[in-house]
């Protein structure tokens, strides 16, 4: 998988030890896809070993009316066999209502908790900051996840006195080494993963989810061209596609705890 970084430096050294296990949360069944998909295709390919969260049911998603009582079930299946066209079938939820998602201690535990559990090298979430560009991309429950995971990992998740129940039930504190943010402001990207062999299994992912896009054509024409000025914004030879994120060292070799 090759990454290059913009005009802000990427801390992340593709050069670095090995991811071996990337932790996914967004808020909707679909998200990822549209934002990640393509790297999380190229991880898997490598044998990293991927996880979703998706914090809310995606219950006042869709446009048919008709679908209303069977929706949570319909995105719910989308959102398996979406993930199994890139590799993924560990797949966890919060249940917490769409359109309602706030950073609260009960969520925030949840991300500790699964952190925790899974112990993973790579945080992959949705991004805390509104992008003023493309407000599609900020849906309030977005930043809700950002904000919730952001918080989570630093402090509570290398903490072992806080949510003292998780260390009681066994999941000890643990230092994650890298936050990777995606669907933030263009300024704050930092790290550009060039998917251009990785793209069909995207779009393929994508379009799993039919009851979110009434016009498929449309969406798949509007993220193609997503992934071609993102590749552009990151400096990629012309006709590649990337995706980009803003990489966060949370744990690394000049950390100091709580500095």
């Amino acid at each position: 998988m090759s990454t290059n970084a913009s005009a802000a430096q990427s801390p992340f050294d593709p050069g670095s030890p090995r991811i071996g296990r990337v932790l996914c949360f967004t808020a909707h069944p679909d998200d990822i896809d549209f934002g990640a998909a393509g790297t999380i295709a190229a991880w898997t390919a490598a044998g990293v070993e991927v996880s979703y969260c998706i914090m809310t049911d995606g219950d006042a998603g869709g446009f048919d009316p008709e679908q209303r009582e069977e929706i949570v079930r319909l995105r719910n299946e989308e959102q398996r066999r979406a993930a199994a066209l890139v590799g993924v079938t560990d797949i966890h939820y919060l249940h917490q209502r769409d359109g309602y998602l706030e950073p609260t201690h009960d969520v925030m535990r949840e991300v500790v908790r699964l952190i925790r559990q899974l112990r993973p090298d790579v945080v992959l979430s949705m991004h805390p900051e509104r992008n003023w560009s493309r407000l599609q991309k900020s849906h309030p429950d977005h930043l809700a996840v950002g904000e919730a995971v952001t918080r989570a990992v630093y402090p509570a998740l290398e903490n072992p006195f806080a949510y003292p129940e998780l260390a009681g039930a066994g999941l000890e504190a643990y230092k994650l080494p890298w936050l990777w943010l995606f669907a933030g402001p263009e300024e704050r990207e930092n790290h550009f993963v060039d998917v251009t062999e990785q793209v069909d299994s995207k779009l393929a992912a994508v379009h799993i989810h039919v009851s979110q896009h009434p016009d498929a054509g449309a969406m798949e024409r509007t993220v193609r061209g997503l992934m071609l000025r993102t590749a552009q914004r990151g400096g990629l030879p012309a006709g590649r596609s990337a995706e980009a994120f803003h990489v966060v060292t949370v744990n690394g070799p000049g950390t100091i705890a709580g500095f």
